[in-house]
């Protein structure tokens, strides 16, 4: 995951925006007075299920997260950058060691594990946690397999015992391990806690969670990024799991690390943790080299909040735009990796560890039970709505027709189009013409393949990299490209390359503008080569991308619109529903013109 996609997966825009506005509640969304123009009547909007602010008013303007503070800091895309980087905690660089170093603090993460664990087994003071883990149901040979440990309550002791190891104190530091004070010194992060080490698929420990033993908060804490331990990239008892997952040609995520433990314990041993996070790109693709079928095991309250299917940056990097779902992580995942999820929903009130220990096999029935990830999408987003009314009809269509978008199996596709028609009780071919485009137009008639299938392995990035690609690898297009807006490039780091390469179309001169942090996306687009395009040809593939752009920015309106006028008429307010109605047909017209001219080109 990218600098980028990791700020806006970490952070919420409206608590970035009003930390600006004062905004108000309006249903689902936030308004307030545009920051950007005078007006007397709330015209800017924020929409949490989007991540993005659109103003309907006399700028227009709107964007994400990014777009809002370059514009109202008056600052390039670099210093926003760093600006989120800080509030979301994530380090923009992380500072290189030599494999050395790294080694030695690996050793460092082994010793305090097993100083840990020693103290587990033979501390007086370790006796609550040994209380703990009998009444917890938790076997020695567990604790001794997944060497589990007592950090004693104490500011000093694994700092004593680490520096009588032969280790300096930075050493510590950068480990995770302690924590450093402002004058100098540093003290035990870890404190009167049971502790869980974290390994790698390889087994080797780079952190730790630690639960408290008393009514300290909070109740569960890990280890801070270092140079070793990003807990987006790691799944507890991977290196446990990993033989299990193979030979079964399954994983089980679950969300707790004694759900782990438990399952492993009765013989499940193809269960891992997600660590309470949102599963990450990072951790479907350690699953995906090993297996592509997973269960994500819910319990009830979870599950109706789909918290480990969020992720809506990781949504946008994988796929070039949000969805107006907030985190169908999974549908994307199941196409990026071609694997196949289900979800299995626990009882009300019951974990993983509690179901198994009372009965393997309603666990094993639940997960034989367990619903296709689509299905599951659709049952979610019905349950939050009332189907006989109009508006909670037009707000299923928006939420699952971008999921049923990104299936690509054509059967799969269709099955789930003809579920979501009888649904919401409107044709299947109604809802087939509003799914948005996915490939660029078809050759005209007489032209043959040859054209189409030299434009195909390129033209199957992402709408986004690929118009820009074509940009930077020509740059004859330059006086072709007046009809593209910034506007239209959803990725933050892709619209501020694309107003770099309208003052320097030239990649060599660009590559010395840019701030450093968009380097990397410019690589990237520089080492996606395309093949030999003739003028004609690289012409209309340019026209055609900047139509279909064109044509994704002004759903995202519609959507929008909807959604406004949704809420206007849930407060009765005619004069507002009328001037966003007036809105829509401005829109429509747009949408009408782009869709005749695709049509007179697809007809030559």
């Amino acid at each position: 995951m990218g600098v980028v996609e990791e700020i806006k997966q970490r952070i919420d825009i409206v608590e970035v925006i009003s930390d600006y506005l004062p905004l108000q509640k309006a249903g689902r969304l936030f308004r307030s007075l545009c920051p950007f123009h005078p007006e007397k009547h709330p015209s800017f909007y924020v929409f949490p299920e989007h991540q993005s602010w659109h103003c309907f008013g006399a700028c227009g303007t709107g964007g994400d997260v990014f777009s809002f503070v370059m514009k109202k800091e008056n600052v390039d895309f670099g210093e926003a950058l760093r600006l989120l980087a800080g509030r979301a905690n994530v380090p923009i660089v992380l500072k290189q060691e030599s494999d050395q170093e790294a080694e030695r603090l690996r050793q460092m993460n082994e010793l305090a594990a097993e100083y840990y664990y020693h103290l587990l087994l033979h501390s007086s003071a370790a006796e609550i946690v040994r209380s703990y883990l009998a009444k917890r149901g938790i076997s020695s040979n567990a604790v001794e397999q997944f060497q589990l440990g007592f950090s004693p309550d104490s500011w000093e002791a694994l700092r004593e015992y680490l520096i009588h190891k032969g280790y300096e104190e930075s050493e510590l530091v950068a480990s995770g391990l302690v924590i450093g004070k402002e004058h100098g010194g540093s003290y035990d992060r870890f404190r009167h806690r049971l502790m869980f080490p974290i390994r790698d698929v390889k087994g080797r420990v780079l952190g730790f969670g630690a639960r408290a033993l008393d009514d300290s908060l909070p109740k569960f804490i890990n280890s801070p990024q270092t140079i070793m331990f990003d807990k987006g990239s790691l799944l507890y008892g991977i290196d446990l799991a990993k033989a299990g997952i193979k030979r079964q040609d399954l994983a089980i995520v679950v969300e707790g690390y004694i759900d782990v433990i438990i399952a492993h314990q009765y013989g499940f041993d193809n269960v891992v943790a997600s660590m309470g996070t949102s599963l990450t790109e990072k951790q479907v693709g350690m699953l995906a080299k090993l297996t592509k079928n997973l269960t994500l095991a819910l319990d009830a309250d979870t599950a109706g909040e789909v918290a480990m299917l969020r992720g809506q940056g990781v949504i946008a990097q994988t796929f070039g735009r949000p969805m107006s779902v907030s985190g169908w992580t999974d549908v994307k995942y199941e196409n990026l990796y071609n694997a196949k999820w289900r979800v299995a929903v626990l009882p009300q009130g019951k974990d993983p560890d509690e179901i198994i220990k009372e009965s393997t096999e309603q666990w094993q029935q639940l997960l034989e039970q367990a619903t296709p990830v689509v299905d599951y999408v659709f049952d979610i987003v019905a349950s939050k709505l009332d189907l006989s009314k109009l508006n909670d009809k037009s707000s299923a269509v928006d939420q699952l027709l971008p999921v049923i978008n990104e299936i690509k199996d054509p059967v799969y596709q269709a099955h789930y189009l003809q579920k979501l028609a009888r649904l919401v009780e409107v044709e299947e071919r109604t809802l087939a013409a509003a799914l948005p485009r996915r490939r660029l137009s078809q050759p005209k008639q007489g032209e043959g393949k040859e054209a189409l299938s030299t434009l195909m392995p390129f033209s199957s990035l992402p709408l986004e990299e690929y118009c820009l690609s074509l940009l930077l690898h020509y740059p004859q297009l330059h006086c072709q490209a007046g009809e593209l807006s910034a506007d239209y490039f959803m990725h933050p780091a892709y619209r501020q390359l694309f107003l770099a390469w309208c003052s320097a179309p030239q990649p060599e001169s660009l590559g010395e503008d840019i701030a450093p942090a968009l380097r990397e996306h410019l690589q990237l687009l520089m080492s996606k080569i395309p093949p030999p395009l003739g003028e004609e040809e690289v012409g209309q593939a340019l026209g055609d991308c900047i139509h279909r752009l064109r044509e994704h920015y002004l759903r995202d309106l519609k959507i929008k619109e909807w959604l406004l006028i949704s809420e206007a008429q849930s407060k009765g307010d005619t004069a507002e529903v009328e001037e966003l109605q007036q809105l829509g047909v401005r829109l429509n017209t747009q949408l009408k013109q782009i869709f005749l001219k695709q049509r007179r080109g697809a007809l030559g």
